[in-house]
């Protein structure tokens, strides 16, 4: 007789790093693979990552902070340490949400801005996954999530880095889905599309940009991080075994339109 479907989508005794897990999407990727049983390890710059582990723990789940500038490449390498360290030297999830938005005409976008950008969306990410690869490629394997956007796909407007680096984003995950699928990595983006969080605050505020926008959205209504909980324990889960190199959009529609 087969397990119960429902026993596939268990993440009782996984370890995962949640990359960026304060921020308004991450928090809610945190509680879902959390309340689904895994011990997760939470890396932010934000100081809330402390109070947002603390308020979990007393909900009984299995959370640890850990406060690092994922724009610097030795504060990855020593987060990512640190991280491995707490969950005992193994992990079976890695989701990396860590993102940073800037708005300016492309012609005069800054160039330290570009940069930061860079860093923190496609850099970051790139390098979380390189460290968490190779521990899962001596574990056996493992999964990886990758948040791009819409603007994978999509171009924008006035956020020419944004756009560039969750193209890369998109990009990447395939790549390392070629390079990891037979060796038992998994790895996937989720793209949401127009999210109520702190990144699109411009837009929100903006009656006439939020009019256009929901003239694409079918469901007529921001999204949020609860809409990215199944989704993510679903991809974190053997319920996705079979499932790798894709982009997932939770978008209320937008690219189907």
């Amino acid at each position: 007789m087969t397990e119960n479907i429902l026993d596939s989508f268990s993440l009782i005794g996984k370890k995962a790093i949640v990359v960026g897990g304060a921020g308004d999407l991450g928090i809610a990727m945190v509680e879902a693979i959390s309340q689904a049983g895994a011990q997760t390890v939470v890396i932010d710059f934000d100081e809330r990552v402390f109070t947002l582990c603390e308020n979990l723990k007393k909900t009984g789940l299995n959370v640890s902070p850990i406060k690092a500038d994922v724009s610097k490449i030795e504060e990855i390498r020593d987060s990512y340490k640190s991280a491995l360290e707490i969950l005992g030297g193994t992990i079976d999830i890695l989701i990396n949400s860590a993102g940073i938005q800037r708005r300016y005409s492309s012609e005069d976008f800054p160039e330290d801005e570009w940069h930061k950008v860079i860093a923190v969306n496609l850099d970051a990410t790139f390098f979380y996954c390189k460290y968490a690869g190779n521990t899962m490629l001596k574990n056996g394997g493992g999964k990886i999530i990758n948040i791009a956007s819409i603007m994978s796909v999509l171009g924008g407007i006035t956020i020419p880095a944004y756009a560039a680096s969750k193209g890369g984003v998109g990009q990447l995950t395939k790549a390392l889905s070629n390079d990891w699928a037979a060796k038992g990595i998994c790895v996937n983006a989720i793209a949401p599309g127009y999210m109520d969080t702190q990144l699109n605050t411009a837009l929100i505020n903006d009656k006439k940009r939020t009019d256009e926008v929901f003239m694409r959205v079918p469901m007529k209504r921001w999204g949020s991080g609860e809409d990215l909980k199944g989704l993510t324990v679903f991809l974190s889960s053997s319920a996705s075994d079979y499932i790798t190199g894709t982009i997932i959009p939770v978008d209320g529609g937008y690219l189907g339109r």
